[in-house]
């Protein structure tokens, strides 16, 4: 028996799928087919939120120094002002990596709902709804290798 994917939820063998508690013979796959759900609006204000955390910094630093400039004020009230902007402004250094690196994880994520769907001779049956899209990437070529083979050639993919 060849493994083709594994991990805690899924495991996909060259005799069956193994999911949601199931186990699914390869044999029994009539057709196989994925399906999209609807985006997720809150995941891409959430981005945009993210977004916002980055340019709120640099908005407040470059404002600190417009005043230093504009303010006709003692040198030392200049000095401060204009060095806090700039301070300000490089602390978004740090923070953008952070926020950036959560920005790039909400896209591997994904912001709709993904679903591997399979045709049985008892019906239809969903065998992964997920969000992260490598995984789904992952488990769906897993399972097209395992129908390929010889053995289990009356499954389909549907596209």
């Amino acid at each position: 028996m060849t493994t083709y994917y594994r991990d805690p939820e899924v495991w996909i063998t060259s005799s069956a799928v193994h999911t949601n508690g199931r186990d699914v013979p390869l044999a029994a796959l009539r057709q196989v087919w994925h399906r999209r759900g609807p985006r997720s609006w809150g995941t891409v204000a959430s981005r945009g939120m993210l977004a916002l955390a980055i340019l709120a910094p640099l908005a407040i630093g470059g404002q600190g120094i417009a005043i230093g400039l504009i303010l006709h004020a003692s040198a030392p009230v200049t000095a401060a002002l204009l060095g806090g902007g700039v301070l300000l402004g490089l602390a978004t250094v740090p923070v953008a990596d952070l926020v950036l690196d959560r920005v790039d994880r909400s896209y591997d994520r994904g912001s709709r709902m993904l679903q591997i769907w399979a045709r049985t001779p008892a019906g239809e049956i969903l065998l992964l709804s997920t969000r992260d899209r490598a995984r789904f990437g992952r488990i769906y070529r897993a399972l097209q290798r395992a129908l390929e083979l010889p053995a289990h050639a009356p499954a389909t993919f549907a596209k």
